[in-house]
């Protein structure tokens, strides 16, 4: 997005920063603690979202994508203690 500002009689194009791959990974991350409990769609969801958002790390601004890593570990942890319950489940 560009925005206009008058100074001085001169116009000023200013240009906003955004970081795409880490905004996605933000929302993929999201969404895999909701569908945590549909075994593929929470992978797939969970990979996806890591990866954006490990990406996003290396792009300005870095804020929605560490969010994004973060809510990707909690993930991990509980993608970890379904497995988990999945084979205690099948062992009984």
């Amino acid at each position: 997005m560009e925005e206009y500002q008058q100074r001085n009689g001169q116009t000023i194009i200013v240009q906003k920063k955004t970081n795409g791959l880490g905004t996605a990974g933000f929302v993929l991350a999201l969404l895999s603690l909701l569908f945590s409990w549909t075994p593929v769609v929470n992978w797939i969801l969970w990979v996806l979202g890591f990866i954006f958002s490990f990406i996003g790390i290396f792009k300005s601004p870095r804020g929605l994508a560490i969010a994004g890593l973060v809510i990707s570990c909690i993930g991990l942890i509980v993608l970890l203690f379904l497995i988990g319950l999945l084979v205690l489940a099948a062992a009984a």
